[in-house]
């Protein structure tokens, strides 16, 4: 499984934020999302080379562009 960047106290903070936004609902998945994005943006990768550990690279590309559409993650 590849390194994870963000602390339980991390999340947990960015998890509430997430909510606040009013766009994206509660889901467990989310964490391993926002996981999978990081990694992409930390290491340049493909999206289609993220490792499996973080879902499948459609579902983490498709939340980040819709995530980025809807101004979420600049808020974040």
């Amino acid at each position: 499984m590849p390194r994870m960047m963000l602390t339980d106290a991390d999340w947990s903070r960015l998890s509430s934020l997430l909510q606040l936004s009013g766009r994206v609902y509660n889901k467990a998945e989310h964490r391993l999302t926002l996981e999978g994005i990081l990694y992409r943006l930390r290491t340049g990768c493909p999206w289609r080379d993220l490792p499996a550990a973080f879902g499948h690279w459609n579902t983490v590309f498709r939340r980040f562009n819709l995530w980025s559409k809807k101004g979420v993650l600049s808020q974040l």
